[in-house]
């Protein structure tokens, strides 16, 4: 299937699938009986990311092996790294400032008429699992194959480094076998991530599909204002992204976003990061950005550069605080802001992590935690565009760090414009 037929079927597919979720949720009797059918929806979503999470341990493991292999430089490693923490720390204070600086301007909460959470009502999340020590020891792997079984990037990268370093430190050809079957072992997983995304529309459809017909599209008009406030908020921040990124690639970065469109499409109708890491890495492969860079730095971002989720806890944290007419002054908001931007580094590998961050913070600032439950019900809306931003973030500093490092390759565009001038200059001849 071609890139820019898979691109429209997915789209198609989407659309399709909030139609076919619409019918379903006007015809379903009860909201059991939506769960009921959407359950059936869900098999074939989850069947799609299954497949897709059996591609990232491999994938991840090969590029960040064969990139350092490949290059055995350990000071070009450390400044990579240092280099891509920098703009993901610059990114996270932009996240979280547009955040605040939106839901105080549009404010959503202010007035609104939304049905009192349940007395006694809980979230259910493990906000336990999100603690510093835990965090930090959690990083480093006791059991490589376990840090595979579990999908944990921070371990399986941790672990690649070393055995990257291990085969580079051998002088002679003892690890030419290794690293040969390692670089193949990329070339294979992108072949199996190619065969996995003919699947892509199916998987997408039922997504969408069982989203709308739990939820509804009448959940829009009431929480709309909260939405819609969010969405452009969101919008700003692709803005400032896109521009960042064009300071530094020029022109490039419009190609850059195109070659993105699918795993954006794909992480916005899935809400899962998961979902478009494979077909984001192949992206900026065929960008030129080289493997030593995307497979260190993209699973470096997936862990720390969550700039659509960093926004999102923002702005949910400030929504409820209105929601209970609580006020936060400024010196409150900027120590929201200095909380967040530690909590939110921890969320590597936390279930539903976004929602665990702003209840382990509601707390910390005296406002209500059952206010979450105002917005776990449409946080599938939500969390499709903060995963698609993510997307837009990481791709960006990934190709911006690449850039940095002078390694960034020629685009595919401007490959195929001088392979046609060599043409015609050997037909002059």
């Amino acid at each position: 299937m071609k890139k820019n037929k898979l691109t429209l079927y997915i789209l198609v597919a989407m659309i399709l699938g909030i139609v076919v979720g619409y019918f379903c949720n006007l015809n379903a009797p009860d909201a059991k009986a939506a769960k009921v059918i959407a359950g059936y929806f869900d098999i074939i979503s989850s069947v799609f990311l299954r497949l897709i999470k059996m591609i990232i341990a491999p994938l991840v493991f090969g590029t960040i092996v064969s990139g350092i292999a490949g290059n055995g430089d350990s000071k070009a490693i450390g400044r990579i790294g240092i280099r891509a923490m920098g703009w993901f720390l610059c990114a996270s204070v932009i996240s979280l400032v547009l955040g605040m600086v939106f839901v105080n301007l549009f404010q959503p909460g202010v007035g609104t008429s939304l049905p009192a959470p349940t007395t006694g009502a809980t979230t259910n999340l493990n906000v336990a699992a999100l603690n510093f020590k835990d965090f930090v020891t959690n990083i480093f792997p006791t059991s490589f194959l376990d840090a595979m079984a579990k999908n944990s990037i921070l371990q399986i990268l941790i672990f690649s480094v070393f055995f990257g370093f291990a085969i580079a430190s051998f002088k002679d050809d003892a690890t030419k076998t290794v690293v040969a079957f390692v670089k193949e072992l990329v070339n294979i997983m992108l072949k199996v991530t190619d065969y996995v995304m003919q699947f892509a529309p199916v998987g997408v459809f039922a997504a969408m599909a069982s989203c709308i017909t739990v939820q509804g599209l009448g959940v829009l008009t009431t929480y709309g204002k909260f939405i819609g406030s969010f969405y452009i908020g969101l919008v700003v921040l692709w803005a400032v992204l896109i521009g960042a990124g064009y300071i530094f690639l020029r022109s490039s970065t419009w190609t850059l976003l195109k070659l993105i469109r699918e795993p954006m499409l794909i992480a916005f109708s899935t809400a899962s990061s998961e979902a478009a890491y494979p077909q984001t890495l192949e992206s900026l492969e065929r960008f030129g950005v080289k493997e030593k860079v995307s497979g260190f730095v993209l699973p470096l971002g997936y862990s720390f550069n969550l700039d659509g989720s960093m926004m999102y806890q923002a702005f949910a944290i400030i929504f409820i605080a209105q929601v209970y007419n609580i006020e936060l002054s400024i010196s409150k908001q900027i120590a929201l802001l200095l909380v967040m931007m530690l909590t939110s580094k921890g969320m590597a590998g936390v279930a539903r992590a976004s929602l665990v961050v702003v209840a382990a913070t509601l707390p910390m600032f005296n406002l209500p935690e059952a206010g979450l439950l105002l917005i776990m019900g449409i946080d599938q809306f939500l969390d499709m565009g903060r995963t698609a931003t993510n997307v837009i973030g990481n791709s960006i500093a990934t190709a911006v760090v690449s850039k940095w490092e002078g390694d960034l390759g020629a685009e595919p565009e401007a490959a195929e414009e001088d392979d046609a001038l060599l043409v015609a200059v050997a037909v002059q001849d």
